[in-house]
């Protein structure tokens, strides 16, 4: 499984359409030497309304899709994918599994000093209280208060990172969460890490925010060199991204969220 060529393999990363670029652009700026194969399932999105068994179907003809391009890892850049269908990822891949609600648990439970952790994402995730069982898993003594806030994917998508709308926005979803003695905030949506600045002022300097975009950087990079999976350095990194469907504005707010532009695109057809 170490072998140069495996080494060389790109990492497979998937979402439910373009948040999870967010994760990509962590990913690029922690591992500068691996090739990248994102798929986005942009004819299919939102994912956050459909029922479990739809999404598990969605997660499973991805993998399978990636598994056939030849990937050494799988990541599910999806919360709402990771909250109900990594099992069903798990089952049909040999290749080893990272998901981002994983990661974002596992560094709050590693940033928090007083116990007390929000969590903040979709009305999807965090009714499927997946975050709270993934902290709990690390550190069972943690208090987590959870806030759905779904106008944030509409203001990030808008661009309006750092608009008076969108700070009065946070200022009320934080209002349950912020009454509490909390110092640490897990951004639980790929799109938020964008109103990162914004939502920090909100919270007030004595909280940490956990981006779990960066965490899921830092997870891949223990496990590709724990597992002699790391690319080897000064190769020229390949980056292809798959999508079901080109949105009107899609390169606008994919190279929003990666940070760059959005070179090889390709549509797949389902």
């Amino acid at each position: 499984m170490e072998s140069e060529t495996t080494r060389q393999l790109p990492i497979g990363v998937f979402d439910s359409g373009v948040g999870g670029l967010t994760v990509v652009r962590a990913l690029m700026e922690r591992l500068p030497f691996e090739s990248i194969l994102y798929f986005g399932d942009t004819a299919r999105v939102p994912y956050g309304v459909k029922s479990v068994e739809t999404i598990c179907g969605f997660a499973r003809e991805i993998t399978e899709f990636l598994l056939q391009k030849g990937v050494k890892l799988l990541i599910i850049a999806c919360n709402t994918m990771a909250a109900v269908a990594r099992h069903v990822v798990e089952d049909v891949s040999p290749v080893p599994v990272l998901d981002v609600i994983d990661a974002g648990a596992r560094s709050a439970v590693s940033v928090t000093r007083a116990r007390y952790v929000a969590v903040i994402g979709t009305p999807a995730t965090i009714n499927s209280n997946a975050y709270a069982r993934a902290i709990h898993r690390y550190d069972p003594s943690v208090r987590i208060f959870s806030q759905a806030c779904p106008l944030f994917v509409p203001l990030v998508e808008e661009g309006w990172l750092d608009h008076p709308v969108t700070r009065l926005t946070a200022q009320e979803y934080f209002k349950p969460v912020l009454c509490h003695p909390i110092d640490t905030l897990v951004l639980g949506c790929t799109h938020y890490p964008l109103l990162k600045p914004l939502l920090q002022e909100v919270a007030g300097p004595g909280v940490q925010l956990v981006d779990s975009a960066e965490a899921m950087a830092e997870q891949t990079a223990d496990v590709l060199h724990a597992s002699g999976l790391a690319a080897m350095e000064g190769g020229s990194p390949q980056y292809v991204y798959y999508v079901t469907d080109v949105p009107l504005r899609f390169q606008t707010i994919g190279e929003r969220f990666l940070g760059r532009t959005l070179a090889d695109v390709r549509v797949v057809k389902g």
